[in-house]
């Protein structure tokens, strides 16, 4: 099982965000809607993929190298913790 598994629910919902917000790509493209209004919608559907994003990066940093709240060693943890908060930063 995944370690996703916990958070499937979080994480599809966002995926079935996504999706919407590509569809509506999608019919404005179809129905020739002006650019920038397709335009605003490809920059929504890209925060939330850079949402996405951190939230698995997140995840998998926490599950699978250092969990900042549970690790013993004070290095390891604050190190994670920075790594996080850097992607977090740097995908916003």
């Amino acid at each position: 099982m995944s370690h996703t598994s916990k958070n499937q629910s979080v994480l599809l919902a966002r995926v079935r965000r996504i999706k919407g917000q590509i569809e509506a790509v999608e019919r404005g493209i179809v129905s020739e809607s002006p650019c920038a209004d397709i335009l605003n919608l490809v920059a929504s559907v890209r925060g939330a993929v850079n949402g996405l994003t951190v939230e698995m990066i997140e995840d998998h940093i926490r599950t699978h190298v250092a969990n900042p709240e549970t690790d013993e060693d004070a290095d390891r943890a604050k190190g994670a913790e920075d790594l996080i908060r850097v992607i977090r930063t740097y995908l916003k």
